[in-house]
């Protein structure tokens, strides 16, 4: 279960990411909302995975998976860029976290 509340706490720091981009500095009531509510779901699925997971392997994956999610949303649904040198870094994100992952022994 560790491994599922991760994989959420992950998804939902991209919801929070994107709603707080959406919220205009706080300054947006629904975005701010869905902000607040999506980061203390997130902190708590986490808080939940740390129980059974290393520190270490639990927060790189859960920034990484927010790192990499809020990236491919801004290209998606926001039009940033997706140059090659992002693309690459974005790349090399995704390497750790699969490192991360199976150097876990959980």
């Amino acid at each position: 279960m560790a491994w599922i509340y991760l994989t959420i706490a992950g998804i939902l720091e991209v919801v929070w990411a994107y709603y707080m981009k959406k919220s205009d500095g706080f300054t947006q009531l629904t975005p701010s909302l869905i902000t607040l509510v999506a980061m203390a779901a997130s902190f708590g699925l986490l808080a939940l995975a740390m129980r059974s997971l290393p520190l270490g392997t639990a927060y790189t994956i859960w920034t990484g998976i927010g790192a990499v999610g809020a990236f491919t949303v801004g290209i998606l649904v926001l039009g940033e860029a997706a140059t090659p040198m992002r693309l690459i870094a974005a790349a090399l994100i995704v390497s750790g976290l699969v490192l991360m992952k199976l150097s876990s022994t959980h």
